[in-house]
């Protein structure tokens, strides 16, 4: 059992993530709490669970804003996703979750991309915007540019979008490009 805790801060507005990773032979947890003044302000906590092959099994998203507290529950579903309990079709085949507000997410297809020795790695993601609470299918690529370095490319619902991103060798965003970047922890 390996226990990490993750700090990263938005570049592109306030904002701050705390991340604690548990990894255990059986699987993932994934507790952490992001604060931001982007959409008006907003407290998010997300919770995931992940198989020992770091696939997400599911994510459960809290959030409060100026609108009021909110909550929402992923789940995989065979070849889909449940969201709050029902299975939704147009999430079919998508491979992982990706929530807007963290880094965390993209580790998930970095990882499967070296897993599969892959210099290049597209897929469909079941997108869940943090501040709203919505998830929507989204499709994205992964371009390795070096050992640590990968080229973002969004081709769904951001489709233009694009950015570097510097992992460790755990394949956990250190700098994503426009947005985010990891912060060290003081002893």
């Amino acid at each position: 059992m390996r226990t990490s805790v993750i700090f990263w801060r938005r570049t592109d507005t306030e904002g701050l993530e705390r991340l604690e990773l548990l990894v255990e032979p059986e699987g993932v947890k994934v507790t952490s709490t992001v604060i931001c003044l982007e959409s008006g302000g907003f407290r998010i906590d997300h919770h995931w669970r992940l198989g020992s092959d770091w696939r997400a099994q599911s994510v459960v998203v809290e959030r409060w804003n100026m609108a009021g507290r909110g909550s929402l529950k992923l789940e995989r579903a065979e070849s889909g996703w449940k969201v709050d309990g029902e299975l939704r079709a147009d999430l079919e085949g998508a491979a992982e979750p990706d929530l807007s507000i963290t880094p965390f997410c993209n580790t998930l297809p970095i990882r499967e991309m070296a897993k599969a020795g892959s210099e290049s790695f597209t897929l469909d993601v079941a997108f869940i915007d943090g501040p709203t609470l919505t998830v929507a299918r989204s499709r994205q690529r992964y371009d390795r540019k070096g050992p640590k370095k990968l080229r973002y490319v969004d081709l769904g619902l951001s489709a233009g979008f694009e950015a570097d991103l510097v992992v460790d060798e755990e394949g956990l965003i250190v700098r994503y490009e426009h947005l985010f970047e990891r912060v060290p922890a003081s002893a």
